[in-house]
């Protein structure tokens, strides 16, 4: 089990900012409870108080994760992983990056194929989808939105390659659009590296 301190980090990560109350209701505590986990948070560095005006009256008070926050969360091997980049596009240029992320799109588009065998209908390709990518540290999960679903991945393990190298996020939103099928469309419409708070897909079926 979390510790609630922990929980309520994972809340901020998966939810957004909240406030005492909104995170007090999700833990089944008060929100004065809630609020001293808040402050000890705070202490360290990990969270982060804002006043959001809501309409009539006084602004609320929310908290949101720090950049340290969300760093508990972990980049696997970040140093590594922007080391090895770094090595690879200097001794072999884009073209020798390019091969290196067409590997790793090879690698995961077996992984995938086995995770969705089976499946046919758009919505159980989604979840199955969305599964292997919560095995892989994604967070991921899927949300209902009219005909579409969006899948949601709150967290990214490889932001640090990422950032270094975007060919990483337009290979895997290209490999996305290969698992679903000519038939799916599929559109990102959060992205954590233009400041979005996480990375969101939208999909549907084609007309």
């Amino acid at each position: 089990m979390h510790s609630t301190p922990e929980q309520i980090l994972l809340l901020l990560k998966k939810n957004g900012p909240q406030t005492a109350e909104m995170l007090g209701n999700s833990l089944s505590m008060t929100s004065m409870g809630a609020r001293r986990h808040l402050h000890a948070l705070g202490k360290v560095g990990h969270v982060a108080p804002f006043d959001r005006a809501e309409g009539v009256g006084r602004p609320r008070q929310f908290w949101q994760l720090t950049p340290e926050g969300h760093a508990r969360f972990g980049d696997a091997h970040a140093e590594l992983t922007a080391k090895m980049i770094g090595d690879v596009r200097r001794l072999f240029g884009e073209e020798g990056l390019a091969e290196l992320i067409a590997e790793r799109e090879r690698d995961m588009r077996l992984t995938y194929e086995k995770a969705l065998a089976g499946t046919a209908a758009l919505q159980a390709r989604v979840e199955a989808l969305a599964a292997v990518r919560a095995a892989e540290g994604y967070m991921a999960r899927v949300e209902r939105d009219g005909a579409d679903f969006i899948l949601i991945e709150d967290h990214c393990p490889i932001c640090v390659a990422a950032t270094a190298c975007q060919g990483f996020c337009r290979s895997e939103l290209a490999l996305f659009r290969i698992m679903l099928g000519e038939g799916a469309r599929v559109e990102r419409e959060e992205y954590l590296l233009d400041g979005g708070r996480r990375c969101t897909y939208r999909i549907g079926k084609v007309e």
